[in-house]
């Protein structure tokens, strides 16, 4: 019999909670197969088996286990079911040639699936959705594996804004116990709050130069260098040459002193899942945009998969939240402890803005820099910010951090 212990985590990581059972108790398992998956403060990942076997459970789905308690155990000595085929004799498929090809254009006569691959719909539902033009993603299917079927499209058809499926005048409050994530977001928002004298200053900056220019090279660039071009790239650089400048931004209070940084390792918040996770680029000064841009790509990936190690979340020395994705105009965002300093970026809108004594309509955005006023001054927040709008308002300045015409004139 072997036993699988929780693994440690992190230096500060004492507890987890045992998320879902990937297998079931009692079943074979193969080596290496995952088993479930444990979610930290941090953090989710997973147990893997360490030999063939039955599998045991020791611990429950919702179960807090501490690390080096046991979750499962392997029963290696016991037989393989006659059912199952040996590991060894299932190869990895190889390409069928034509002649062998099975047609993949059968579909299950019992559902259709919508443009959106992961909402299931019956044919008859189907039918009544695109003659009536209706945005499937806004029907709640009640059918099996949350399908769509025709009442629950004739539903709500006669009662408009209503949810499909739900009982009216339902004065249900359900609970749900808070994952091991939420509670560690609730703790260091409410305690950033608590501890720090944070403040915040606003700005503006007008996006048309950094959309003129992502317009014009986006296809090249991608083509050469395999990623998007978006606006993140362009806002780490920004953030970097200004964090160099207005060194106390990039710096924290330990105890009695201050410490600062010279690089710049930019947190970027990302909406997960499972919650809010704040992976790091390390020594983003030092990368190219196309290099950060693939950072950005990488991290934002993970997280969406739950894949982000402990040390890809670990540090940071300042980091930049974008509301504006989600159609936020404005916002507070709050300080990433112990950072000093938190950049929101927000929603992109055309406004009209006077310029040389003439009206003209811009893309532009509002940008909020939240910041802790024991080691912040005002003259270094808006300062900082400034920068920040200086160089995004003119892209070509984030080559040298300098204005060309300047650098001619040595000034």
């Amino acid at each position: 019999m072997i036993d699988i212990k929780v693994p440690p985590v992190g230096e500060s990581i004492t507890e987890v909670t045992l998320i879902k059972w990937l297998k079931q108790d009692g079943e074979w398992v193969e080596r290496d197969e995952i088993l479930c998956e444990l979610e930290s403060e941090k953090a989710t990942f997973e147990l893997n088996a360490e030999q063939a076997g039955i599998l045991k459970h020791a611990a429950k789905e919702g179960d807090n286990l501490n690390i080096g308690d046991l979750a499962c155990s392997i029963d290696d000595k016991a037989e393989r079911p006659a059912e199952l085929p040996k590991q060894e004799a299932s190869p990895a498929p190889k390409a069928a040639p034509a002649s062998e090809t099975k047609p993949v254009t059968e579909a299950k006569p019992t559902e259709v699936v919508s443009s959106n691959p992961e909402v299931k719909i019956t044919p008859v539902a189907h039918n009544i959705v695109a003659d009536k033009k209706l945005d499937v993603s806004q029907l709640h299917g009640s059918g099996s594996l949350g399908k769509i079927t025709k009442n629950d499209v004739l539903s709500s058809l006669e009662k408009p804004g209503t949810v499909p499926g739900k009982t009216l005048f339902s004065r249900e409050e359900p609970r749900t116990k808070m994952s091991n994530l939420r509670k560690t977001v609730s703790r260091r928002l409410v305690e950033a709050k608590n501890t720090t004298a944070m403040l915040t200053t606003f700005n503006e900056v007008d996006m048309g130069g950094i959309m003129d220019l992502r317009t014009k090279y986006k296809d090249a660039f991608k083509e050469k260098h395999g990623v998007g071009l978006g606006f993140m790239s362009f806002f780490t650089k920004a953030v970097c040459i200004a964090l160099q400048e207005w060194k106390s931004v990039n710096a924290y209070i330990d105890g009695e002193e201050i410490i600062y940084h010279e690089y710049c390792d930019i947190s970027i918040a990302v909406s997960a899942p499972k919650g809010l996770v704040v992976p790091v680029i390390r020594n983003a000064e030092s990368l190219s945009m196309a290099e950060i841009e693939k950072a950005v790509a990488a991290l934002a990936a993970k997280a969406r998969d739950n894949k982000l190690s402990i040390e890809e979340m670990t540090g940071g020395t300042f980091t930049i939240t974008n509301g504006g994705v989600f159609g936020s105009l404005m916002s507070t965002p709050i300080i990433n402890i112990p950072q000093s300093a938190i950049l929101g970026m927000h929603k992109i809108q055309d406004r009209p803005m006077a310029i040389n004594g003439q009206v003209v309509i811009r893309p532009m955005m509002y940008l909020a820099l939240s910041y802790d006023h024991r080691i912040i001054d005002g003259r270094e927040s808006v300062g900082f910010l400034v920068r920040v709008k200086e160089l995004l308002e003119n892209p070509m300045l984030l080559l040298a951090a300098q204005d060309p015409a300047k650098m001619l004139l040595e000034l």
